[in-house]
């Protein structure tokens, strides 16, 4: 570990208010549920629990994790940073005992006392630190200046102002117990240091300067394969393993802008200016780094509990003169922050034995001398935390925990655990004092989702005048509810490609006639490409073609084409009936069994078919709330904030639990992270309410999942009073749960030209680096209010292998992060409220080409309403500036109904013509406009999506 001068009652404040650069020992321990009977100290251990003084005298009556507690050095300097041997019967530590001029390395059972003389292991010269047993008690690994300088290195020029010195001097050495067989194990330039061992294999992390900056790395027990772990500038130092070795935490610092300049100066003179330490976590290889603090303090020496979810660590947290040290304990994901000790002066250095049932830990209790700090052993009790500090952290958690219960089912639209939780936010807002805005004091903004869709008795299929069995054929989910009949043709597989050089109405007339194709594609050759098999096996795709081949109607069925030594395959199941949010196919189209249907592709033959479909919907409810302005000097506008908090119930389509059996999607990053954030925002801007100088609207948002239709909704239906001009801005939080690395994207930088100006102080100030950018579309709650007119940014923490699948739960995430995230949205929330000029809406250009990219296809620079509403064609949600229909004058609100002679049912439709189309190429497009036919000249633009 970094040497350093551990403070004392006689430091000076100037000094101890700067000390930040201090040791980190690591810990596991396992707590039992607190009615266990704490484990007895071994007979050795137990005599002379208190030898120093009357009873109490080294403990406080609040350290109610503390028991028996004995001092094991007294009265020989400074003696600290003391860690267990794997079998706790010894203790390693450093001292600045005489004879030496500086602190060397000593051993001693782990029952002594302050009589007991330690065993020197170092070598006596030069300056020492960062003692550790490894694995198997048979060797001590420690660092040390001996080699470079026998004599005790120079104390730092302190005309800069505080400073620590790094010294370059130092390595990592291995020895045996007793000081013997000293080897050494890193020989790069710089400062190699604050080595501790992983309890399975015995490698090391450490610390080294050896490529410019103090970060961490990891090598083998014997030195070789060095891998570095961290390259954030700052300091990281102190690192320890978990129990398994899979996690490492260590403090760290994270300067920036002249703070940075000021580090990065000194480092080069071998000087660090101490600074604030946080704690970090991350995987053993160093990736999914998080930060677990953001106590704008001086927090150091963190190490596991034996459960590894749990950190214990020392801070001067919470003291007004920032003198006093103690230690503290919090959760590897930054909830349950505990006060440990309470004693007067330096508390830290804490490291559990390995079995958990013992804490040492250096302190300057009982001292007699204002320069002495000692070794202390303490009986651990363990049990749940009994004096939590509660934070944003711990709210946001508990909100999740509740939200991503299995109890709420995955919170699927329509489900009771989306009432659940709907009530849940109710309840929510309501304590927090956030008003309601509908009648009846209601919270809940409704809206209308289809649920379901069924066939009616209606629904029928006959061949040749006989009628085919109802469980024999299914409508299509895209099929019109139509009827239609006549003479049958075959088209093969239904396809029409240039691309491929097929079409398989060549030579048929399907006009008004009942077309029959196979389902599905071939297989190989041309269809070998996985998205070309897609492509052309659609269901929806079949039906457009038939349909712009004048047939009246569809029947697709399963015979694949059987060639020379290939086999029938077993017939496919008929496909779900299930709801379709794109339009329907303009035709009947139904899809039958082999056995019903397969002689239709041979002979000349009938076919009637009705389909009568029955959508079943059900109300859906937006949850909505407001905070007033409550400042004296309002201004015109608003502000919403919003976050989806629906998710996938069981499973279903969106679902990327790809064979698994239906299971509870909890979705406690998408986004239960996003709800919880939200709900904090509300208590911040609840509790800012006199700054505030705009009315903010605060929204839950339902049937984000299901296509952004909650959020459509509400921008349809505002509150009374509020016109879409009205909005000044939109933030979202949609997966806020996985802060990595302290890097946060901001989508959405784009909308308006001030965000920068606005959200990076907020960032910074909050210590979490924003990365700005994007136009404000996405696929989340944000997209229909940039439509809109307004401007808007979406939080996000990135995407990770758990999404949308039943593997994203709350054990995952990162409240500490989270709160800073929606610390930052209500800073934003506020600042946004307080312009005096809202933003400056800046509409979205359309895509440019990148280099050269194969694609294929037209682009019309539309922006689809995906909510659409029951009539056939595509509404617009708006345009991109510059592009094909902003030339051609279409608007948000437009319907396209007619793309040159093709009808436009819905989206999909609109997708197979513009695959079919050329940049360039020139068309009509109809559009209904305020109930009214109006007919526009097109030029289609050219499309970037990628094609083989």
């Amino acid at each position: 570990m970094l040497a350093f001068e551990i403070p004392t009652r006689a430091t000076t404040l100037a000094h101890v208010k700067t000390l930040r650069v201090v040791a980190l020992s690591l810990v596991a321990a396992c707590a039992g549920p607190s009615n266990t009977p704490p484990p007895q100290l071994p007979p050795s251990a137990s005599e002379g629990a208190n030898p120093n003084g009357a009873a109490g005298a080294l403990s406080h009556p609040d350290e109610v994790h503390l028991a028996d507690v004995r001092q094991v050095t007294r009265g020989a300097g400074e003696n600290a940073e003391a860690y267990w041997s794997f079998d706790n019967s010894e203790l390693v530590f450093q001292s600045s005992r005489k004879p030496y001029g500086c602190d060397q390395i000593y051993r001693v059972p782990a029952d002594a006392t302050p009589e007991t003389q330690p065993v020197l292991v170092s070598t006596g010269e030069g300056r020492t630190t960062c003692s550790y047993f490894q694995p198997g008690q048979t060797r001590l690994v420690w660092s040390s200046t001996h080699e470079d300088d026998k004599a005790c290195p120079a104390a730092p020029d302190m005309s800069q102002g505080y400073v620590w010195p790094i010294y370059d001097g130092y390595d990592i050495y291995t020895s045996e117990p007793d000081g013997s067989d000293v080897r050494k194990l890193t020989d790069s330039p710089g400062y190699d240091a604050e080595a501790t061992v992983c309890p399975k294999d015995g490698s090391i992390v450490f610390t080294s300067t050896r490529d410019g900056d103090l970060d961490l790395y990891r090598m083998n027990a014997d030195g070789s394969d060095v891998v570095r772990l961290t390259n954030t500038p700052g300091y990281d130092g102190g690192a320890f393993f978990n129990a398994d070795c899979t996690q490492i935490v260590w403090r760290a610092s994270r300067p920036t802008g002249d703070a940075l300049a000021d580090y990065q100066r000194l480092l080069a003179q071998g000087l660090v200016r101490p600074s604030k330490l946080e704690l970090f976590v991350s995987d053993a290889d160093g990736k999914n780094v998080r930060q677990i603090s953001y106590f704008n303090a001086g927090s150091f020496g963190p190490y596991f509990y034996p459960s590894g979810d749990r950190i214990i660590f020392s801070s001067n947290l919470g003291s007004d003169s920032g003198r006093e040290f103690d230690m503290w304990a919090i959760n590897v994901d930054g909830t349950a922050l505990e006060r440990i000790s309470h004693t007067e002066g330096f508390d830290g250095f804490p490291m559990f034995s390995h079995d958990g049932k013992f804490l040492a830990f250096g302190s300057n209790r009982n001292n007699d001398g204002p320069r002495e700090t000692d070794v202390y052993v303490a009986r651990w009790v363990g049990g749940e935390p009994r004096q939590v500090v509660e934070r944003a952290a711990d709210r946001i958690k508990r909100d999740v925990a509740w939200l991503a219960d299995d109890e709420r089912g995955g919170r699927g639209l329509g489900t009771p655990g989306l009432e659940a939780a709907a009530a849940y936010l109710e309840q929510q807002l309501a304590a927090i004092g956030v008003e309601s805005v509908y009648e009846g004091n209601s919270y809940r903004h409704g809206f209308d989702v289809v649920m379901g869709v069924e066939r009616t008795a209606e629904t029928a299929l006959s061949i040749d005048g006989k009628a085919v069995a109802a469980e024999a054929f299914v409508p299509a989910s895209g099929s019109r509810s139509a009827r239609a009949s006549g003479p049958v043709v075959f088209a093969n597989y239904g396809i029409t490609s240039k691309e491929l050089g097929i079409d398989d109405y060549r030579g048929k007339n399907a006009k008004g006639k009942i077309v029959v194709v196979r389902r599905f594609a071939p297989e190989g050759g041309k269809f070998a490409d996985a998205e070309v098999q897609r492509r052309y096996s659609d269901l929806d795709y079949k039906a457009f073609n038939a349909r712009e081949h004048g047939a009246a109607g569809l029947i697709v069925v399963d015979v694949p084409r059987v060639g020379r030594g290939q086999t029938m395959a077993d017939d496919a199941p008929l496909p779900r009936l299930t709801v379709n949010r794109h339009g329907d196919a303009g035709i009947p189209v139904v899809v039958a069994t082999r056995e019903v249907a397969g002689r239709l592709v041979r002979g000349r033959h009938r076919a009637s078919i009705t389909v009568d479909l029955q959508r079943k919907k059900q109300r859906a409810h937006n949850i909505v709330g407001k905070i007033g302005a409550g400042a004296p000097n309002k201004k015109a506008g608003v502000l919403f904030v919003g976050a989806h908090y629906d998710h996938l119930g069981t499973g279903g389509a969106g679902s990327l639990h790809h064979g698994g059996a239906p299971a509870p999607h909890n979705g406690a990053d998408d986004n239960a992270s996003g709800t919880a954030a939200l709900l904090e925002v509300a208590r911040e801007l609840a509790r800012r309410k006199g700054e505030l100088q705009r009315d903010v609207y605060l929204v839950a948002f339902s049937a984000e999942e299901t296509g952004i239709l909650g959020s459509t909704a509400i921008t349809r239906d505002l509150p009374n009073g509020v016109a879409a001009s009205d909005i000044v801005a939109m933030l979202n939080m949609d997966m806020v749960g996985r802060l990595r690395n302290n890097q946060l994207s901001v989508l959405g930088g784009e909308s308006a030209n001030e965000w920068g100006e606005v959200v990076q102080p907020a960032c910074a100030s909050h210590r979490v680096s924003c990365a700005l950018s994007g136009d404000g579309y996405g696929p989340s709650d944000h997209t229909p209010f940039y439509a809109a007119g307004a401007p808007v940014l979406h939080f996000f923490t990135g995407a990770h292998e758990q999404y949308h699948t039943p593997a994203d739960d709350t054990g995952l995430l990162n409240f500490a992060g989270t709160a800073q995230i929606a610390a930052i949205v209500a800073d934003v929330a506020v600042a946004t409220a307080g312009r005096e000029q809202p933003l400056t809406y800046k509409a979205a250009p359309a895509p440019k080409r990148r280099g050269d990219v194969r694609s294929y296809g037209a682009s019309m620079g539309t922006i689809p309403d995906y909510a659409g509403g029951d009539k056939p064609g595509v509404l617009l949600a708006g345009v991109r500036k510059g592009g094909p229909a902003d030339r051609a004058g279409l608007v948000r609100g437009d319907r396209i109904v007619k793309i040159g002679a093709t009808d436009v049912r819905g989206i999909r439709d609109m997708m197979f013509v513009l695959r079919r189309s050329k940049p360039g190429q020139k068309t009509r497009v109809t559009v209904v406009r305020e109930g009214k036919n109006v007919v526009v000249d097109f030029t289609f633009g050219k499309s970037t999506r990628r094609t083989r």
